[in-house]
């Protein structure tokens, strides 16, 4: 159960992230995050009273607070590196980090990893460096976008590690309050930077509502789900599926946006589903 959560929570993030790097390149990250995170509060709120039971204890709003912090410091540069660069490399860019950063946590935690769950991981990090690989003169993502993403990555692989400390008893309350701490900042964040630029919230044209709206709510569920992933299996193994994340990305873009992808980032999907295969057996 907790692979398929795993995978639940990684398809999801994939598509959230296809869909928050479409809006923030019409009006900015900061602008999309300010409606996506509190949208996602919402349905994350409803999941947590309603359908996911789960005690609120106080170390569950301090751990929670804490996811929040990092979560929303991750996300607000994976967005800005999403609007700068190539969607199909930036994003996996991101998920190696993501990835390697629970990993080496869990493995300082003690978790004992199985041969086949150590093979798992690593053709997971092959596959997202293959499929992070860019071809051809076209597109090139600046340096600036690709650093965005480096940094990204870390904060990310720290907001997941924290968020797989929650406690066993907690449901998916940790990620609730992650959520709602994360939409306060951001807030907080798009105001002082509307003060300091002088630029107003609105933008010419029309505002993505929708794509933020749906990027908040996908995002939102794959925190939840990643949540419950954590408490049911290794944080090791949790996190190299859902850092699995960039394939969905990949694919959305190619056929959506008909970016180009070469046949040794094909090759790599096809191996982040061997990986996912593999750890589900370890």
């Amino acid at each position: 159960m907790a692979v398929l959560f795993a995978l639940i929570s990684s398809l999801s993030w994939g598509t959230a992230d296809f869909l928050g790097g479409l809006a923030s390149r019409r009006v900015g990250s900061l602008r999309v995050l300010s409606v996506s995170y509190p949208a996602g509060g919402i349905l994350i709120t409803i999941l947590a009273l309603l359908v996911v039971p789960g005690v609120l204890s106080s170390e569950s709003v301090w751990v929670g607070v804490t996811s929040g912090a990092v979560g929303a410091l991750g996300m607000g540069l994976l967005y800005a590196a999403l609007a700068q660069g190539q969607m199909g490399i930036v994003s996996p860019i991101t998920a190696v980090l993501s990835g390697a950063v629970p990993v080496l946590v869990g493995v300082i935690r003690g978790e004992s990893l199985s041969p086949i769950a150590i093979a798992g991981i690593l053709a997971a990090g092959l596959a997202v460096i293959l499929v992070s690989r860019e071809t051809g003169p076209h597109k090139k993502t600046p340096p600036r976008a690709i650093a965005i993403a480096l940094a990204s990555g870390l904060a990310i692989g720290a907001y997941l590690s924290v968020l797989g400390s929650a406690p066993d008893d907690s449901g998916i309350w940790v990620a609730t309050i992650g959520r709602w701490f994360s939409s306060i900042l951001v807030l907080i964040a798009l105001i002082i930077w509307l003060v300091r630029t002088g630029a107003g919230w609105a933008v010419a044209g029309s505002f993505p509502w929708g794509l933020a709206v749906a990027a908040g709510g996908l995002d939102a569920l794959a925190n939840a789900v990643f949540q419950l992933a954590a408490q049911r299996g290794l944080l090791a193994i949790v996190a190299v599926i859902g850092s699995l994340y960039p394939a969905a990305t990949l694919l959305l873009a190619r056929f959506l946006l008909h970016e180009r992808i070469s046949r040794v980032q094909l090759i790599g999907v096809a191996l982040a589903l061997a990986a996912a295969a593999t750890l589900a057996l370890a």
